[in-house]
């Protein structure tokens, strides 16, 4: 008998153990949830935007192994429209453009920090080299004759939120402008016809 009723005091004692520990999570999540919902109140975050000013494609051509070589400058506006929150626009920021499902060309974005409520202009040189150019390149030439070449210009940029004298963990801005421009041809500024951006943030 003494035995069952150690048996049952330790049973007692874990039982009281694992409440307590599922309670003190809860406690630490609606913590959490708490100030996660008081930052959001006091800097009331929205996402960056882009917009795309100009393109120039400066080269496109045919090599002699057949591939196709491209290079763009696009000029870029990045907006911040955030009252109360910065930017770090750290290094391996990507911009590339895109016909179909094929890659043209990429290149860099620099790095740089946008303060609050501040709008950076920024000037990107892209070039690219793909395989099975003669192919493409006849594509593109046939889809410049209809005047409407559809292009993808993708971003992927990490960046760093700084929230006062806070500098919080590594995001990622990814997005894409998909684009309709009026010709490919070279060393003349292109005409953009329609764009359509979208952003999203990736933890």
């Amino acid at each position: 008998m003494p035995a069952r009723k150690s048996s049952q005091t330790t049973g007692s004692f874990c039982c009281k153990c694992i409440c307590w520990t599922v309670g003190l999570l809860v406690l630490l999540l609606g913590i959490v949830g708490a100030t996660a919902g008081i930052l959001y109140l006091v800097f009331k975050p929205e996402i960056p935007n882009y917009s795309v000013d100009s393109l120039t494609i400066s080269d496109l051509r045919l090599n002699f192994d057949m591939t196709l070589y491209a290079k763009f400058d696009v000029k870029i506006t990045a907006n911040n429209p955030n009252k109360k929150i910065g930017i770090y626009y750290e290094k391996g920021g990507r911009l590339s453009v895109w016909y179909t499902k094929t890659k043209l060309c990429q290149g860099s974005i620099p790095k740089f920090y946008q303060g609050h409520q501040n709008i950076t202009k920024l000037d990107v040189s892209l070039t690219g080299q793909t395989q099975y150019g003669s192919t493409l390149m006849r594509t593109l030439q046939e889809q410049q004759q209809t005047g409407r070449i559809p292009l993808d210009l993708k971003i992927d940029a990490p960046v760093s939120i700084k929230l006062g004298r806070l500098k919080l963990r590594k995001l990622r801005i990814l997005g894409n402008c998909l684009l309709v421009v009026n010709s490919l041809s070279t060393n003349n500024l292109i005409s953009i016809k329609a764009s359509n951006c979208k952003f999203r943030l990736k933890l």
